[in-house]
């Protein structure tokens, strides 16, 4: 436990979990450009809490030792896994309700307004698919089911870092 405990405070560790996050965005774009699967709604802020993984990443890197920064990336990444499967959830229903009237897909993502995200870098954060589709899936899962299980492996990552960091440490 007290190797455990003690990741958060190395580079490496952050590092990996980077370079984790990272491939998962590139497997994104790898499913948008190279098998023609167009990203809907719920799939670019899904993509989004992944990038809110890599900030959490970075920030966790910069400077492991420091409380504040771990607390910070902490805090980012706890959000961002959260929020993640949140949307990941409501997007398995939107795929799987019979009711088509239940849920509707936006055209255009909500980004803030200062920071219009699909505008600036559209090939990355633009929507064009739709949400109620399934167009790809693997072990039965498809790709929001495969999502749900990633942030909620992130999520309990986290948990089980933080406890561990607590339970020998008494700190973070």
């Amino acid at each position: 436990m007290n190797w455990l405990a003690q990741l958060p405070t190395q580079r490496t560790p952050w590092l990996l979990f980077s370079g984790i996050v990272f491939l998962l965005e590139i497997t994104a774009l790898f499913f948008q450009y190279k098998m023609g699967l167009a990203p809907c709604i719920m799939c670019i802020y899904q993509r989004t809490a992944v990038l809110g993984l890599l900030i959490a990443g970075i920030i966790g890197t910069s400077n492991p030792e420091h409380r504040g920064v771990r607390l910070l990336a902490y805090s980012v990444w706890a959000v961002s896994s959260v929020w993640g499967f949140i949307i990941a959830r409501e997007h398995i229903e939107m795929q799987t309700t019979t009711d088509p009237f239940a849920f509707s897909c936006e055209f255009e993502p909500n980004f803030p307004a200062f920071m219009p995200l699909h505008e600036w870098i559209p090939s990355f954060f633009a929507a064009t698919g739709d949400c109620g589709n399934i167009d790809w899936q693997f072990a039965g899962l498809s790709m929001p089911a495969w999502m749900e299980v990633i942030f909620a492996l992130f999520a309990a990552t986290l948990f089980l870092l933080v406890t561990s960091r607590l339970m020998t440490k008494r700190s973070l």
